[in-house]
């Protein structure tokens, strides 16, 4: 009997992906930007799904199913409406968004079969029932209550309901304008970041500050309700029909207009960021209580957008709300597609589910694999004039761990790639956790980014506790947990403010403590990643710790390197010491091209839309 196979698709909006389901197993899943090297590229996803197509070995008249992750016509009824009733002010939004609209996005359904050159029904699964899906069908639960935040889908910005078996019932909405990932996005866009892209920066920058807006927001802002629920003030907001998020009477409400991109940030947004952050964890804290009283479940699955907020998601973590959380590491709109194609096998087909005992991300390694060998690869290199050893996967392990031992920093692409906007160890940067000055050099000549962005730690899951004050596993790098008290140096940082306190080390890995003493923690396994296991266990036998810092194999600006061309590429423009791919070792001292001049790496950085 053939299996039943399954393509999701999300698109148009951000992150645009794809993923292949076949017999309710993901295959496949991978987002458009890693392909066409556009960051957050929102354009159908040809690349992605011709990769999962591949995977599979089919082409795309073979899919029984192709399913689009939210509902055109839905969202056209709500743009329409918002427009008329907020015309003529809305009248150059309208202008901008209409055309687009009605000659492609309101025929989506030709419109994807024309894109795929197949004769074909195309279905729609609801913008949050896709996130539902994508947080309940893959968890390792039976049953849990489901929650989703994002900014907005058609109408709904925010879901809770129950997923049992395979079914899901969504029991309760926010509707737009009230939006947690809206408001949150005016925050990250008054203070000049980008949206979408820009709020890991404002959370980031939230433990610099102090929350001296907190109350102002809560009395301006919003009106937080006793389920969680919000209603904004849409007084001082402009993105109902605008092309702003924030209007002049919300800066006035803070004292100035808004920082402009690039510039210096000061105390102001650090306290803003603060304010915000604190404002958002109460919200969601209050929320998740609710849920809890009303569904009586003992877990709690999580996407959308917001639950990409690893400080917030801790939080109801550490709360004991519920016994575990489970949150899909595409949380954002890439894992719509994954959500939407298993909606469909569960849901609408009805086939039964059996939760897989870890989870059915398969430690979500579902890209494009760089495999041990590969004579394309090793031709591309060449040319390139890169020179490398080979070693077993046992010696690749010993010998990372040695070099990282020593303080040098290394690259590691290798096998499948990442699905989400983690690097999990197999297009990872790593370097060494107890290092003072790791954290900055990493930031400033490796990542070129804004200094005061913090790092994740990679530990041994089974001296996870030992480190920080776990609640459960994070293998998904999803939740911010406190650095032990046992590991903390109590220095004195009564007199710093700000940018200031980097320069305190604050536990014996300091180069993946913030702060707050907090840690975006990500569990490695040997059953998820044997791989980084391995090279965690062998730089534990040398150094006695078992952490080390991970974070993306990429740039500013760059989405994470996907084949072994662009890792090669990205390792000869930054300080990178050495590079693994596959099972290849690249020493920096040894390539024939050397790295980049700073006048040349600039030049090569100008390529880039830097946010």
């Amino acid at each position: 009997m053939n299996p039943t196979r399954i393509l999701g698709i999300s698109a148009y909006y951000h992150d645009a992906a794809a993923a292949l389901v076949e017999d309710g197993t993901i295959m496949a899943a991978a987002q458009e930007e890693r392909f066409t090297r556009i960051k957050g590229d929102a354009t159908f996803p040809h690349h992605a799904i011709n990769y999962c197509l591949e995977t599979a070995g089919i082409d795309e008249h073979q899919l029984d199913y192709v399913v689009f992750y939210e509902n055109p016509v839905v969202k056209f009824e709500r743009l329409l409406t918002t427009y008329h009733l907020t015309a003529p002010y809305s009248w150059r939004s309208f202008l901008k968004s209409f055309p687009d609209w009605l000659t492609r996005k309101l025929w989506l359904e030709s419109e994807i079969a024309k894109e795929m050159g197949i004769k074909k029904r195309i279905h729609f699964c609801d913008h949050h029932l896709s996130h539902a899906a994508s947080a309940f069908f893959p968890s390792p639960f039976d049953q849990a209550a489901i929650l989703t935040l994002d900014g907005v889908g058609e109408w709904s910005t925010a879901t809770f309901g129950v997923g049992q078996g395979a079914q899901i019932q969504l029991l309760k909405e926010i509707r737009f304008p009230n939006s947690f990932g809206l408001l949150y996005s005016a925050f990250t866009s008054y203070t000049g970041f980008k949206i979408n892209s820009g709020e890991y920066k404002l959370m980031g920058l939230a433990p610099y500050g102090e929350p001296k807006y907190a109350d102002l927001i809560r009395e301006k802002l919003i009106h937080l309700n006793s389920d969680g629920s919000i209603i904004l003030n849409q007084h001082y907001f402009n993105y109902v029909g605008g092309l702003t998020m924030t209007n002049d009477r919300f800066h006035h409400l803070f004292g100035s207009p808004p920082r402009q991109p690039e510039s210096l940030i000061t105390q102001k947004e650090m306290d803003i960021a603060a304010s915000i952050q604190i404002v958002l964890n109460d919200a969601v804290l209050t929320m998740a209580r609710y849920i809890q009283q009303q569904t009586q479940q003992e877990y709690l699955c999580l996407a959308g957008g917001v639950a990409l907020n690893v400080v917030a998601m801790g939080k109801i973590s550490q709360s004991g709300i519920f016994r575990q959380l489970w949150i899909q590491p595409a949380a954002g709109d890439a894992g719509g597609a994954i959500g939407a194609a298993l909606w469909m096998w569960h849901h609408r087909l009805g086939n039964p589910r059996t939760p897989a005992p870890a989870d059915g991300m398969q430690g979500s390694f579902l890209g494009l694999d760089i495999p041990p060998a590969s004579e394309l690869d090793d031709a591309m290199l060449k040319r390139l004039g890169a020179i490398w050893e080979t070693h077993s996967e046992e010696d690749l392990q010993a010998l990372l761990a040695q070099k990282l031992s020593e303080g040098k920093v290394v690259a590691v692409a290798r096998g499948r790639m990442e699905f989400g906007s983690r690097a999990l160890g197999a297009r990872s940067i790593l370097g060494d956790a107890r290092s003072p000055t790791m954290q900055s050099h990493m930031n400033l000549k490796i990542k070129f980014r804004e200094g005061f962005r913090p790092f994740a730690p990679m530990v041994l899951a089974e001296d996870a506790d030992e480190y920080f004050e776990m609640k459960q596993e994070s293998p998904y790098m999803m939740l911010a947990y406190p650095v032990k008290e046992s590991r903390r140096l109590h220095t004195v940082t009564e007199r710093l403010f700000g940018i200031d306190l980097l320069k305190v080390p604050r536990s014996d890995i300091p180069a993946v403590t913030h702060v707050d003493y907090s840690a975006r923690v990500q569990t490695v396994d040997r059953d998820r990643n044997p791989f980084m296991h391995g090279v965690l266990s062998n730089f534990k036998a040398l150094t006695g710790c078992s952490v080390i810092i991970n974070t993306s194999f990429n740039i500013r600006g760059e989405p994470i390197v996907n084949t072994a061309e662009d890792a090669y590429r990205c390792f000869m423009v930054t300080e990178i010491d050495c590079l693994v791919i596959g099972d290849r070792f690249f020493d920096r001292g040894t390539q024939t091209q050397k790295p980049l001049s700073d006048r040349e790496r600039t030049q090569w950085l100008r390529r880039f839309a830097l946010d």
